[in-house]
This record gives C-alpha cells, sequence and structure tokens, in this order.
C-alpha cells in the first residue's frame, strides 16, 4: 500500500513564508531565556552534556531506525519519523520541565545546546538514516535533496534567532524577560495554528489517513521519553535529571521538521501527518507526564 508515499498536503507559497516566520519568533523567543552562562555551566558538568547528546542526537535517530525496521511503515511515514527523530528537543521542554519538577536550568541550557548543534546534527542525521533504509532511500532520490541547501535553512531559522535572542538578553534582559513571558505561550499556539493552516484545505486526506499514522506516533513519542529517562537512569543521573532527559528526548521540535518537509518534500502525505500528528501528541504527552511527576513529587514532600 503506497497511497501516502503518492499523496501531497497543500500549503501554498505564503503560508511557508508565515511559517518560516513564525518558526524564527518561536526561536528568538527560547533564545530570550538563553544567556553564555547556560553554555558555560554545561561544561562545568560534562558528564550530562553528553548523555544528553546521546540520547537526543545519537541514540534517538538509532532507536528510530530499528522501530522503522521492525514495524515497516509506508516509506514517507518512515521518513517523517527520521525527520521527527532528527530535529532538536522542543521549544516547551523547559516549560514541562519546570512543571515535572526536573532540573529547569538544566533543560535550558541544554535546550539552548541542542538548538546549536542541530544546525549540523539534523541535517546529518536526517540524510544518514534516510539513505540507510531502502524504501526512504528511493524517495529522497525522487525529491533530490541537496544537503547543503538543508543545512542553509536550519541554520536561518535556528541560528539566527538564536543569536539575535541571546544578543537581545545580554544587552537589555529586563525587555528580554518581558518578551520571553510573552513568547512562550504563544509557541504552543504557533504550532497549533501551524497545523491547522497546514490541513485546513486537506481535511479529506487528514480523516483518511490519521489512523495510518496514530499509534505508530503515540509508540514513537512514548519510545523517546522512556529512551531519555533510562539512558540517564543508567548513567547514575539523579531522579531530576531523569525526568530532564526524558522530556528533552521525547519533545521534539516538529514544526522545524513540518517546515523542511513543506519547503523540501513538497508536503509529502506521510511525512507531514507524521510531523504534525507527533507535534499534537508530544503536548499532550508532555504536559500528561510532567503532572504525574508534579503530583508525585508534592505527595512525597507532604
Amino acid at each position: 500500500m503506497v497511497e501516502l508515499d503518492n499523496v501531497k498536503i497543500n500549503f501554498d507559497a505564503n503560508g511557508l513564508w508565515v511559517l518560516n516566520i513564525a518558526l524564527a519568533v518561536v526561536m528568538f523567543g527560547v533564545a530570550l531565556g538563553v544567556t553564555i552562562n547556560d553554555f558555560k555551566q554545561l561544561f562545568k558538568q560534562p558528564k550530562v552534556v553528553l548523555i544528553g547528546i546521546l540520547s537526543q542526537f545519537v541514540l534517538l535517530p538509532f532507536v528510530t531506525y530499528l522501530f522503522i525496521l521492525l514495524i515497516k511503515p509506508q516509506a514517507s511515514i518512515a521518513l517523517g519519523m527520521m525527520m521527527v527523530a532528527a530535529c532538536p528537543g522542543g521549544n516547551i521542554s523547559n516549560f514541562m520541565t519546570h512543571l515535572a519538577k526536573g532540573n529547569t536550568a538544566l533543560s535550558v541550557s541544554l535546550t539552548a545546546f541542542a538548538t546549536f548543534l542541530a544546525m549540523i546534527l539534523t541535517p546529518i542525521n536526517f540524510q544518514f538514516y534516510g539513505n540507510l533504509y531502502e524504501p526512504t532511500a528511493l524517495l529522497l532520490q525522487n525529491v533530490e535533496l541537496n544537503f547543503f541547501d538543508l543545512v542553509k535553512l536550519v541554520l536561518l531559522i535556528l541560528g539566527v534567532p538564536l543569536v539575535l535572542g541571546m544578543s537581545l538578553r545580554s544587552k537589555m534582559p529586563k525587555l528580554a524577560e518581558k518578551l520571553s513571558k510573552v513568547l512562550k505561550p504563544f509557541s504552543i499556539l504557533v504550532f497549533v495554528g501551524i497545523v491547522i493552516i497546514a490541513f485546513s484545505n486537506n481535511l479529506d486526506i487528514f480523516n483518511q489517513y490519521i489512523d495510518k499514522v496514530l499509534l505508530i506516533g503515540i509508540s514513537h513519542n512514548i519510545i523517546a521519553l522512556a529512551l531519555g529517562f533510562f539512558v540517564a537512569k543508567a548513567f547514575g543521573l539523579s531522579f531530576e535529571n531523569q525526568k530532564t532527559l526524558a522530556i528533552e528526548t521525547g519533545i521534539q521540535n516538529s514544526g522545524l521538521g513540518l517546515l523542511l518537509i513543506f519547503t523540501f518534500f513538497n508536503g509529502l502525505g506521510g511525512m507531514a501527518l507524521m510531523a504534525a500528528f507527533w507535534g499534537i501528541w508530544h503536548i499532550v504527552s508532555g504536559l500528561c507526564l510532567s503532572f504525574y511527576w508534579s503530583s508525585k513529587s508534592k505527595k512525597e514532600n507532604i
């Protein structure tokens, strides 16, 4: 069955520009809460940094590849899973970590560092695993994806807002703090808005095929959350840091994934559905897990 491999989600040029700008604004908002000191603090605890990189940029793409080999989804769905796994942590992970009584300072630092690394590692991981699996390799050949074009777009969406946001935070901290409070909730609304816009003209496709990615997306997200938690536990990190790495690994920037899918793959059906569903589901799963850990922490303190 190859229906989704031939389906395209229509998203016009104006909508794509809105998506570009919205994601850049969201990343700018994330960067407003980041300082050079956040990066310095990470290097004072290199073990946590290396474990975070291992979980998010090495193990998650690899485990995703193994999961794909196991379930053998349609090629476009598999490519969507690879795209999500290759993206950096989601911009709402800091809020969820705070809610879960995790290490918020570590979460902010890891999000910033992951965003920095993603400028190179996101394109590398996506290209590597996409070409390693034969069905997705054939799709990539048909698309003729240019690696350097992919890197340039990721740099533009992640790198420029990161530098601008950190610069503003350094020079005008009070203004940066005020803007950050506004832009944090804006980030969730942006993604939901993007999904609504993207599928408003494609509701028949969404209704017809959403069941193809439902269980796969939920399972993939659970695997990502569990991976971050148990990798941290295996390396002897504290429970606070275990929760943090679970959220950092399981909450992915699927908005960036959607942008890349619409830009380079013309809204390829399975890819777009997977990234869109993941983006909605990880908010649900992340908040549920955060509320659970938060309530558990309160009971232990009584």
